[in-house]
């Protein structure tokens, strides 16, 4: 019973991997053509040596020079003809992998753009990364072995049995009998080397993960000494990975042990009981180095099909996690039919809203009302954990609400297309993500196709351009992985500029100076009030300071909205905002 659920279910992802041969039915068929021709070069050698030997036996007198010479030709024109079958099957096949590796590795990163942030906050990068890597590099191993293999050892058993069957059906019938016990036995160790091939990959990526994870915070270890508990933590997942990988190689050497153990088995069994059947007259000594030299042929395709069973395994684990990522529905799609959010003008309701980041955990929002007229800002402070950044994830859709609506110009924001609404929305962030590259690239990529007037002027705006003209490569320095290169003052400017050349009607401040000291603070500040102008403005404040101008504020706890107006009215009001206020400017 499980061995017919696991073929149904190794159906089930072979359906959906067989697909990517469409563009290749052209260069699969002459693969596999080129197998057939190898098949038949191998087949034809056992029987030209029975032809010769039964000539030589029985009749000697056409044993000539210019017979062996035509046989000897005609062999090596063969022997030319699967060199070329064969180079082809290396070349081609191979490439033919490489280019639905390609395909699959498109469709994957395609697949994991459209996959919402609730997707990434549960995966390890490094998880993706070995998927996106090593998994596809097995795939397009197994993408044409497979049918190579497969195809060639079916010919070979098919071709042998029915060449061998013609001269005696006892002794084939003998020879065949160990091979069903063989499938037996080797299935289940073929069974333990799927799932130890399958937990190697997930061990592999966790190491992947842990790798990333340090590097990234190597400044982080190195400011806190801590080399030695990275250290102990590569070595638990190195160990943990040696020991899945090791039980891999007992069931791949069990398995090749076994189909060592048949092989043995059936030359001996071929040798006595041709001997047998010679002594006894029913076979001629011809058609028994016939059968010798065709049971080679027939175990060289059974070794071959057992060593492609570890780059099998390897391909339908492969095939199996590509599938898992690929079946993940997005938590938020465009779907067809919305509409494009074009010349917003930046009116923003939230209405009634609850949200948690999980279908059963608490929620973080409950019944939140919030007006933002267009070009008003506002500003949301309160204690950690009361949402404020959640708040700003859900404009532009990061993350789905559980109930209630949000607005935009009287729309609500499910009825556009997710990308024309954030095209509408400008984000600026505490945590500055650039792209490792040159400064222009990073400011360009608020919009693709600015031009390099665009990007200074929006440099300019943001405060940006002359530090970056006093930089030796100025817009074309490059910043680094994650603008390591640059000051955090230096980064948030480029990020804003970003912003700048975006121009869009909302513009959302996520705590985007609590970071810097006050030199880089004061200039940040200058350039978000530029930003700010003309815009629908949500801002996420720490320093209470930089918001006394804002023309409302909103004071969010775990309990929801406790206050809101103004400055002055919420000091003159003496409630939870104006403590917070006092406890800063003490």
């Amino acid at each position: 019973m499980k061995s017919f659920e696991l073929r149904k279910k190794n159906w089930a992802l072979f359906k959906k991997f067989i697909p990517y041969y469409k563009n290749y039915k052209g260069l699969l068929a002459l693969d596999l053509f080129c197998a057939c021709f190898t098949v038949l070069c191998e087949l034809a050698l056992p029987v030209i040596a029975r032809n010769i030997t039964d000539t030589g036996i029985n009749n000697p007198a056409q044993l000539t020079i210019v017979y062996i010479a035509k046989i000897a030709v005609f062999y090596v024109i063969l022997r030319l003809l699967d060199s070329a079958a064969n180079y082809y099957m290396e070349a081609g096949g191979h490439i033919m992998g490489t280019k639905m590796e390609t395909d699959m590795r498109r469709d994957l990163f395609s697949h994991l753009q459209t996959l919402s942030f609730t997707y990434y906050d549960n995966t390890k990068v490094g998880q993706l990364m070995s998927r996106i890597t090593s998994d596809l590099f097995d795939i397009a191993e197994f993408s044409h072995h497979c049918p190579e293999q497969y195809l060639i050892a079916s010919l070979k058993f098919i071709g042998s049995f029915i060449y061998l069957a013609s001269i005696n059906i006892k002794l084939t019938l003998i020879m065949f009998v160990p091979i069903p016990l063989l499938i037996v036995v080797s299935s289940k160790f073929k069974k333990r080397m799927r799932n130890s091939f399958k937990n190697r990959r997930h061990e592999l990526g966790e190491i992947n993960a842990q790798v990333e994870d340090t590097l990234l915070g190597i400044r982080v270890v190195k400011s806190f000494a801590n080399e030695d508990v990275e250290r102990k933590k590569f070595h638990k997942n190195n160990q943990t990975f040696f020991k899945v990988k090791r039980e891999s190689y007992y069931s791949m050497a069990g398995f090749h042990t076994t189909v060592r153990l048949f092989d043995g088995l059936m030359y001996i069994l071929v040798v006595c009981a041709g001997a047998v059947f010679i002594m006894k007259k029913q076979i001629f000594p011809a058609d028994l180095t016939a059968y010798l030299l065709m049971v080679s042929t027939l175990l060289g395709s059974i070794r071959q099909i057992v060593q492609f069973s570890e780059q099998l395994q390897n391909g339908i684990t492969g095939i199996e996690r590509f599938v898992e990522i690929m079946e993940v529905k997005p938590e938020i799609e465009s779907e067809e039919g919305l509409k494009e959010a074009e010349s917003l003008e930046g009116h923003v309701e939230f209405k009634d809203v609850s949200f948690a980041y999980s279908d059963e955990g608490r929620e973080i929002l409950h019944g939140i009302n919030i007006d933002i007229e267009k070009g008003q800002n506002v500003a949301i402070v309160g204690p950690s954990g009361g949402g404020k950044t959640t708040i700003c994830n859900l404009i532009p859709r990061f993350y789905q609400i559980r109930e209630g609506e949000i607005t935009i110009d009287g729309t609500d924001v499910r009825e556009f297309t997710l990308a024309s609404l954030r095209e509408n929305i400008g984000v600026v962030q505490q945590d500055v993500y650039l792209f490792s590259g040159t400064i222009k690239e990073n400011i360009a990529y608020g919009r693709q196709d600015a031009s390099d007037e665009d990007i200074i002027a929006a440099a300019k705006k943001a405060g940006a351009h002359n530090f970056i003209s006093e930089l030796e490569n100025s817009y074309d320095t490059y910043v680094g992985e994650r603008g390591i290169k640059l000051s955090g003052g230096q980064k948030q400017r480029i990020s804003i500029a970003r912003v700048f050349l975006k121009n869009p009607p909302v513009l959302i401040l996520d705590e985007a100076t609590s970071a810097l000291d006050n030199e880089s603070e004061k200039l940040i500040q200058q350039s978000l009030e530029e930003l700010s102008k003309g815009r629908t403005t949500l801002t996420i404040a720490h320093r209470l300071t930089t918001i006394k101008n804002a023309d409302k504020i909103i004071v969010l706890t775990r309990n929801g909205i406790e206050e809101q107006g103004t400055h002055a009215e919420l000091i003159q009001k003496g409630g939870l905002y104006a403590n917070m206020y006092e406890m800063y400017s003490v």
